[in-house]
């Protein structure tokens, strides 16, 4: 490769997104069959997409599942295939006589707050047009169960009648995800805007990560928004009281993780940022997680952490956050040594709000050994085996599906 050409290859490592499974950038051709909808709605900041269920003429038994966090609109074709391709789940609730309703927003990277109005207008067009009075089922895959959480929270507090009998969320950041700190930088290292770090950097993400690193000042902490969020999220009670609460977990539920050791080398780049290399979290005060170096401009920029627990290989839902970012990289021409492509995303006891992931302890916490009563929802299930964030496996969807009220 010419110098010009690595200058070019340098610029464009940026054109990617972190996402989990249902929310990545859909392929050319779906690689499975989805149906047409019955119905499409569109709803102030989102739009919403019908399913009958079997034998049903219109809405007579409802579920909606709002879409989670990356760059830009919904694809709801994408998500339906997601949902139904590794266990079907989506067929078998029509099966059972349930409507699937896939809420889908306009900017998936917008607030929770803004995309929450998306939510609150398919509950009430749900409510509008139903056939019968079977209560809604109503929830959300990862950031998707914060905003209907959020949605109905406030309804309930402006006495708006949800008539909603049950909430889950499904692998939903309830005490706040994580992205590396290495990660969340380098998107910002590279030298020309972004959509990775527009991602890192949007409404979505100040609210719902554990731990930000801010672009402007380099300084990594809880983001303003969040606090906000949080803040506003209490005012409103914190969470819907009518309905019975679900949370599920893509990570297991024993303290078992990923088998990261804290400091190891994750991920070494040469040929475009050479010498560029990210390791995983170590407890401790000043501990490089990442060394990163450019050649256009000319810069290098060690980036360390105080105090935070060893999150990659804390128990919870996975995101292959190395391994998309080792993808990119290879694409234009890197030599890369990847030893550990997945990562913690969302730590189990905040998927099932048990605990804060501010200390080892709390992160690294038996779930299975802890008071139910302890979570802020009424039931939960972890995943029997660490899975992939927002994963539909046949265990936690048949557990779902068993708690759908009649």
């Amino acid at each position: 490769m010419s110098e010009q050409q690595d200058e070019k290859a340098e610029q464009s490592v940026g054109e990617f997104t972190l996402a989990g499974p249902l929310s990545s950038t859909p392929p050319v051709s779906l690689p499975y069959p989805v149906p047409e909808p019955d119905e499409e709605w569109q709803l102030p900041n989102g739009f919403a997409q019908v399913f009958y269920g079997e034998g049903n003429q219109g809405i007579t038994r409802p579920v909606i599942m709002a879409d989670g966090f990356n760059l830009g609109p919904s694809d709801l074709k994408w998500l339906y295939a997601g949902l139904d391709r590794d266990y079907p789940l989506l067929s078998e609730l029509r099966r059972r006589g349930r409507d699937v309703i896939l809420l889908g927003f306009s900017e998936r990277s917008a607030s929770i707050v803004k995309n929450a109005e998306a939510a609150m207008a398919c509950i009430q067009q749900t409510n509008a047009e139903q056939l019968g009075s079977a209560g809604l089922t109503v929830g959300g895959f990862s950031m998707g169960g914060m905003v209907t959480r959020y949605a109905l929270a406030k309804m309930e507090c402006e006495e708006t009648d949800h008539r909603t009998r049950l909430y889950f969320s499904y692998d939903s950041p309830h005490r706040g995800a994580v992205i590396p700190i290495g990660l969340q930088a380098f998107s910002h290292f590279i030298p020309l805007p972004n959509p990775f770090a527009r991602q890192m950097n949007s409404p979505a993400a100040r609210q719902m990560l554990w731990r930000h690193y801010d672009p402007k000042s380099g300084k990594i902490g809880i983001a303003p928004e969040r606090t906000e969020f949080l803040r506003e999220l209490e005012e409103l009670g914190g969470w819907p009281r009518i309905p019975r609460t679900l949370a599920l977990a893509n990570g297991r539920g024993d303290g078992t993780g990923l088998a990261i050791p804290p400091g190891e080398t994750m991920l070494k780049v040469e040929r475009i940022y050479p010498g560029t290399t990210f390791y995983a979290q170590a407890q401790g005060k000043d501990v490089i997680v990442a060394e990163l170096k450019r050649r256009f401009p000319k810069a290098e920029k060690t980036v360390t952490t105080n105090g935070l627990p060893e999150l990659d290989g804390a128990p919870g839902g996975t995101l292959r956050s190395y391994g998309i970012l080792a993808d990119m990289l290879k694409k234009f021409g890197a030599q890369v040594d990847l030893r550990h492509e997945e990562v913690c995303f969302v730590p189990s006891v905040s998927a099932v709000a048990i605990r804060d992931i501010d200390q080892q302890k709390d992160l690294y916490a038996t779930i299975d050994d802890l008071d139910p009563s302890e979570s802020e929802v009424d039931d939960f299930l972890c995943s029997s085996t660490t899975t992939e964030h927002t994963a539909v496996t046949e265990e936690l969807g048949l557990w779902l599906m068993d708690r759908l009220p009649d």
